[in-house]
């Protein structure tokens, strides 16, 4: 029974492996892409539906601390399951966005500047490091190995939640803050 159990979290690790490479490979490549797809004139607006996203995401995250502290964890388990399905969502939407339009540029000068190129060095690099953080917890979690995914949570909640927040700021500074001239 053991070794069933076991060839399936090592197949279910590997899937978490290869998506954890594939996706940010993906992105990369669809970002890198200079010739973007034309979908209409609607997918200008899903700059503003990613950072609504990145928003519920980020209270859906705090909403996931507050509960677990309190030992709510069917509230908690619902606002992780509501942060993951948004993150999903948010791949989606920023898929579509960038192989559609082309880059946005800031548009801020001096210390805004530095310090938006500073966020979103420290928003990308992460978000590529909380993804296999996140599917890992999600997997253990799901498959009721709490001692696991207590360990996991423990790194991947902070790189997650930061990443999502950060992702509102630069949201703000890119488009509300400091828009395109």
């Amino acid at each position: 029974m053991t070794t069933i159990a076991t060839r399936r979290e090592n197949k279910s690790k590997l899937v978490i492996n290869i998506l954890s490479v594939a996706v940010p490979v993906a992105v990369v490549g669809m970002l890198a892409f200079p010739n973007k797809l034309d979908l209409g004139s609607w997918t200008k607006s899903l700059s503003h539906v990613i950072g609504s996203i990145n928003t519920l995401t980020t209270f859906a995250l705090l909403a996931g601390l507050i509960f677990i502290k309190q030992k709510k964890v069917v509230q908690h388990r619902m606002a992780m399951l509501t942060a993951f399905a948004l993150g999903g969502l948010f791949l989606v939407c920023y898929v579509i966005y960038h192989s559609t339009n082309p880059a946005n540029k800031f548009s801020g000068e001096g210390t805004a500047r530095i310090f938006y190129l500073s966020l979103l060095a420290t928003h990308i690099g992460l978000s590529l490091v909380v993804l296999p953080l996140v599917l890992r917890a999600m997997f253990y979690a799901v498959t009721q190995q709490f001692e696991k995914h207590k360990r996991i949570a423990k790194f991947a909640y902070p790189i997650w939640l930061y990443v999502s927040a950060t992702g509102v700021i630069v949201y703000l500074m890119l488009y509300h803050l400091f828009p395109a001239k």
